[in-house]
């Protein structure tokens, strides 16, 4: 057990020597996910979700995390979320863990970068449990863009604006879509082509069934808006997909940015989108310990930045900077999740970075699924890893762009092949 013990710090500590022999290896100390669950993403301002706090969307998931991990929850020593647009998520999360049946000895945090959150939540649990600081913890994912904006309330201060790059991180992200559409020649048509691909994927997958094992309902009530009344409804399903999609109808629909350019529609951004999703992770030697199913193992995620006025292209810089770290290829990569906060980044991403489009995205992106902003990092690891099972593939990057010009990146590996 020792000289494991060592074998392990050894490759903690020496990741750029590995490539994929090195992250498939099995060692005690590897941060392995044991359950990888989401709500339905539902339609902002108008699904299933519209009428639902924030608080009860998180407290739905982790009570649905107590019943599906089938854990005492007082093991769960740390619970941290991401969230963007709710500067009371620390509030709510806290309350709703205790509420959900987690003992007050449960700590509980959130986290804010932007669209990577979600990720950026799982990241910093796995560097507890790395430490030592904790055992087992609890990343989550969660947005309510129905019931509030993620909007300044006022411009930076005069000096910080003096700043061009620093100004620059106040536009708006359609326009910084326009500018990536616009300085990389990515055409209305290349977007919408993209777009109609994406739901494709999305409605191929939502009719065989694929996301049935990611998803777990929502019990709650949706207020009709003619005669005001709410009624109770049970939620199953992705409101996203829009069947039957296709680049005609696509290319019909008007610029949605038109004061900045002409290329990014509604039909080819991410939709505005309410959701949650949850990451339970520990080490592996805890999981055998607890019994505890292993879906796959956090191998590490990175994060680096961009000029802001072209935000969307992140995951160009911040994917190679990962793989390297880890001494792989693209041509390494099984599956891919590319947050598509639009078309024109999407694309740009797609050929820089020399990616085979099977690859990425196979159930549809954010622009058929949605883009729940607090909840999408993690939302891309519980479709991710599905994915993986169904195909049987191992190797699963994640990545997203970030608000204010920054990607982040996450490495996988699926251990049900």
């Amino acid at each position: 057990m020792a000289s494991e013990r060592l074998a392990s710090i050894f490759n903690h500590l020496s990741p750029t020597k590995g490539g994929l022999s090195h992250i498939t290896q099995k060692n005690p100390d590897d941060i392995v996910i044991t359950l990888a669950i989401r709500t339905p993403l539902t339609k902002g301002g108008k699904g299933g979700l519209k009428d639902t706090s924030l608080d009860y969307i998180i407290y739905s998931l982790l009570k649905q995390v107590i019943a599906k991990s089938r854990l005492d929850p007082q093991v769960i020593e740390d619970i941290c979320m991401g969230n963007v647009n709710d500067g009371k998520g620390a509030y709510y999360l806290r309350a709703a863990a205790i509420a959900a049946g987690f003992p007050n000895t449960t700590a509980a945090s959130t986290v804010n970068r932007f669209c990577s959150s979600g990720l950026k939540a799982v990241q910093d649990i796995a560097n507890q449990i790395s430490n030592g600081s904790i055992d087992i913890g609890l990343a989550m994912g969660a947005e309510s863009m129905s019931t509030v904006a993620d909007r300044l309330d006022r411009p930076f201060h005069e000096e910080i604006m003096k700043t061009q790059e620093a100004a620059d991180c106040l536009q708006p992200m359609g326009q910084t879509s326009e500018n990536v559409g616009n300085d990389f020649e990515i055409t209305r048509e290349m977007q919408d082509r993209y777009a109609a691909e994406s739901y494709r994927r999305a409605e191929v997958a939502q009719k065989a069934g694929w996301f049935d094992d990611e998803i777990v309902p929502i019990t709650t009530k949706v207020k009709d808006p003619r005669p005001g009344d709410l009624k109770v409804v049970t939620l199953t399903k992705d409101e996203g997909p829009r069947y039957g999609t296709t680049f005609e109808s696509l290319s019909k629909i008007r610029p949605a940015f038109s004061q900045y350019g002409d290329r990014s529609t509604g039909g080819n951004s991410s939709q505005v989108t309410d959701g949650a999703a949850a990451i339970l992770l520990m080490r592996r030697s805890r999981a055998q310990e607890l019994n505890q199913p292993i879906l796959g193992k956090f191998c590490g995620a990175t994060v680096a930045g961009v000029a802001p006025r072209i935000m969307g292209i992140g995951p160009s810089i911040v994917v190679p900077k990962l793989l390297k770290k880890f001494n792989l290829s693209v041509e390494d990569l099984d599956i891919i999740e590319l947050n598509e906060a639009f078309a024109s980044m999407a694309v740009y991403c797609l050929n820089v970075l020399g990616l085979d489009h099977l690859k990425v995205n196979p159930r549809g992106g954010a622009i058929a699924l949605g883009h729940p902003l607090g909840a999408t990092g993690a939302r891309q690891i519980v479709t991710g890893l599905s994915e993986a099972r169904r195909q049987k593939k191992k190797i699963l990057l994640t990545t997203m762009c970030i608000g204010t010009g920054q990607g982040m990146a996450g490495l996988f590996v699926n251990e049900h092949v």
